[in-house]
């Protein structure tokens, strides 16, 4: 039981026509694991969450993706999200007119298959808003329209906290956060991992993030493919060198 990315190969729609971003993708996700994929900008790391959530822009020309063995290249957007697949947006969408109380509610039932009883799931929205510094009044706004881009990043992590994904994929979620707001949305993502049975593809450029989820693999990302991976001693490496090195070496085997 495993999120697996093989091979993967990936185009994206542009104005000249269809352009080549993910070149052979490989990684592997197990149950309880938190992986780190770090690198420069336009290396491709939006692209590889897009792809894995079924981003319509963005095209799969080989390679595979399997969720515990089913393959996701064949499911919609809504299929993957019922099979445990969450996407953490680094720039989530603003929806006028549509409160995220009813948003949560409705999201919740389309993955259950039936609507959450209202007692119990009202105290629930509550203590997760609550947990990620959120007050009750968000939950009749409309989702994400007038949220700061930090209570945006926290209403995230609340849908994380609520939904219970198998796999959370978290795309630069510590962008534009200060370091108040960093510590409330990483103890959120640790709430989700501390129930073992869960895997994290955290995508970041940065490393200050990582003294708070702690990464059991991290992977250097240039040019739309893993060049290296390592443990976490490998992030602080990246803090100390930068990309440069790894940047050079794609170019030169490209």
């Amino acid at each position: 039981m495993s999120l697996e990315i093989s091979g993967l190969h990936v185009d994206v729609e542009t104005e000249d026509g269809p352009k080549e971003i993910l070149k052979g993708v490989d990684l592997t996700i197990n149950p309880g694991e938190v992986h780190a994929i770090m690198g420069p900008n336009g290396s491709g790391k939006s692209t590889l969450a897009y792809s894995l959530a079924g981003h319509p822009k963005y095209h799969i020309t080989s390679g595979t993706v399997t969720l515990d063995g089913t393959p996701l290249n064949e499911l919609t957007v809504d299929e993957r999200a019922r099979a445990g697949l969450f996407l953490a947006m680094q720039y989530p969408v603003e929806v006028p007119g549509v409160s995220t109380a009813n948003f949560l509610r409705t999201a919740k039932t389309a993955l259950d298959g039936e609507a959450p009883k209202v007692r119990t799931w009202v105290k629930e929205v509550n203590a997760a808003m609550q947990e990620l510094g959120l007050d009750d009044s968000f939950t009749s706004r409309s989702l994400n329209e007038g949220f700061s881009g930090g209570e945006k990043k926290r209403a995230e992590i609340v849908q994380l906290q609520l939904l219970q994904p198998k796999y959370a994929i978290l795309d630069e979620t510590d962008s534009g956060l200060d370091i108040d707001a960093l510590r409330v949305v990483a103890d959120g993502v640790n709430r989700y991992t501390a129930q073992g049975d869960r895997g994290v593809l955290l995508i970041t450029h940065y490393t200050r993030i990582l003294n708070y989820i702690k990464p059991d693999f991290v992977h250097v990302y240039v040019d739309g493919r893993v060049v290296t991976e390592g443990g976490p001693e490998l992030a602080q490496k990246l803090e100390e060198t930068g990309y440069d090195s790894y940047i050079a070496a794609a170019r030169a085997n490209a």
